[in-house]
C-alpha cells in the first residue's frame, strides 16, 4: 500500500469521524471537471446499481463551476482539475479537507500532416506557420497548464513564454468558447474544424478526440517540458452522509480502478 493510498483512507476515516448531516439526501449535486465526464460517468452508474441514491452530475471548466459554487449554487461535492479551486473554497469556508483523487498529464493532439514528436516538440511548437491551441487560462486548469509549459519552455529556450503564450489561441473552456455539438468530443472537433495544427490537453481527452478522429496524433510532452494535473475533491460543510459514501466509493481501489483504466494516473 503507497503513502498516498494510506493517506486517501485516512482522510476517509476521519470524514466518516466527523460531524454528519444524517438526513436523508434525495439527490447528490456533483460538479466535476470536464475531463471526468467519460469516466465518472461510469462511476457513478456503478455507484447507482450499488445504492439507492439519485445523483445529479454537472461537469465543465473547473474554475467556471467554482465561480457557480461561489454565486450560490448548491452542489454537495466539487471536483476540480487541479488543487487550487478546491482550495480556494476551503479557503472561504464552503468545505473543508481537500484530497487528491486523481492524476493526468498534459498531452498534444496534432493534425495527421504535421511531424511532431517528442524529439522536436518545442522547436516545432516555436515555428511561427504552426497554429497552436489550448484551453483558456483561468477558466479551465488545462489552460493553466499549458501556460506551465511555457514557461518550462522558457528556461530551455528563451523568449519562448512570450512567443508561445502569444500564438496560443485559446480555443476551449472559456465563458464564450463554442461548444462542439452534442455527442462529439470537444477536442476532435475543434481538430476538425481545423482550428489549431496542435492541441495541448489531458492525455485522456486526447485519447479520447483520437477514438473519434484516428487520423490525429498523441504526441507525449518531453521529460523537460512535462507536465502534470492533480485532481482536487472537497465536500461542502453540512453535506449528508451519503455524499461522504460517494467520495469514499471513488477513492475506493474499485473507483480507482476505473479511473486507472481510462488512463488516469493511481497510486
Amino acid at each position: 500500500m503507497t503513502t498516498q493510498t494510506m493517506l486517501r483512507i485516512l482522510w476517509v476515516i476521519m470524514m466518516m469521524l466527523g460531524p454528519l448531516n444524517t438526513a436523508r439526501a434525495d439527490v447528490i449535486i456533483l460538479y466535476a471537471a470536464g475531463s471526468l465526464k467519460t469516466v465518472l460517468s461510469e462511476i457513478l452508474t456503478e455507484y447507482r446499481q450499488q445504492h439507492d441514491i439519485a445523483i445529479n452530475s454537472q461537469f465543465g471548466p473547473s474554475g467556471m463551476l467554482r465561480e457557480a459554487i461561489e454565486t450560490g449554487e448548491h452542489v454537495d461535492i466539487f471536483i476540480s482539475a487541479n488543487i487550487a479551486h478546491p482550495q480556494t473554497l476551503a479557503a472561504q469556508g464552503w468545505g473543508e479537507t481537500v484530497t487528491l483523487l486523481t492524476r493526468n498529464q498534459l498531452c498534444a493532439l496534432a493534425q495527421p500532416d504535421i511531424e511532431l514528436s517528442s524529439h522536436n516538440f518545442l522547436e516545432t511548437l516555436l515555428d511561427k506557420k504552426i497554429r497552436l491551441g489550448t484551453s483558456t487560462p483561468n477558466y479551465d486548469p488545462s489552460g493553466d497548464y499549458a501556460w506551465e509549459m511555457f514557461h518550462k519552455a522558457e528556461q530551455i529556450h528563451p523568449g519562448s513564454f512570450k512567443l508561445l503564450s502569444n500564438k496560443a489561441q485559446q480555443l476551449t473552456g472559456g465563458p464564450d468558447s463554442p461548444q462542439a455539438p452534442e455527442n462529439q468530443n470537444q477536442y476532435a472537433w475543434v481538430m476538425q474544424q481545423n482550428n489549431a495544427d496542435v492541441f495541448l490537453t489531458y492525455c485522456t481527452n486526447a485519447v479520447l478526440a483520437q477514438q473519434e478522429l484516428p487520423e490525429l496524433q498523441i504526441i507525449q510532452l518531453p521529460d523537460n517540458l512535462a507536465v502534470g494535473a492533480k485532481y482536487g475533491l472537497i465536500m461542502r460543510r453540512g453535506a449528508p452522509a451519503a455524499t461522504k459514501k460517494l467520495a469514499m466509493y471513488m477513492l475506493s481501489p474499485e473507483g480507482q480502478s476505473i479511473l486507472h483504466r481510462h488512463g488516469f494516473a493511481t497510486d
